[in-house]
């Protein structure tokens, strides 16, 4: 599984943060999301999957 965002698209809804919290993180200063790894473990594999999808802006990729 390989992971990708894109910051630009991302709202800060931080859904992500709450789903995948070992693989995603949300800046500081303005909510928007960080990629902690682009090549979670495969026990994350389900949350990340999770995440791409409740995604209000679709601003995860998950390439298997």
């Amino acid at each position: 599984m390989r992971v990708t965002i894109d910051q630009d698209k991302c709202v800060a809804a931080g859904q992500c943060a709450a789903t995948a919290p070992d693989v995603f993180d949300q800046r500081d200063e303005d909510g928007v999301v960080l990629l902690l790894t682009d090549t979670p473990s495969a026990e994350r594999a389900d949350d990340v999957r999770h995440a791409a999808a409740v995604c209000p802006a679709l601003a995860i990729h998950v390439t298997e």
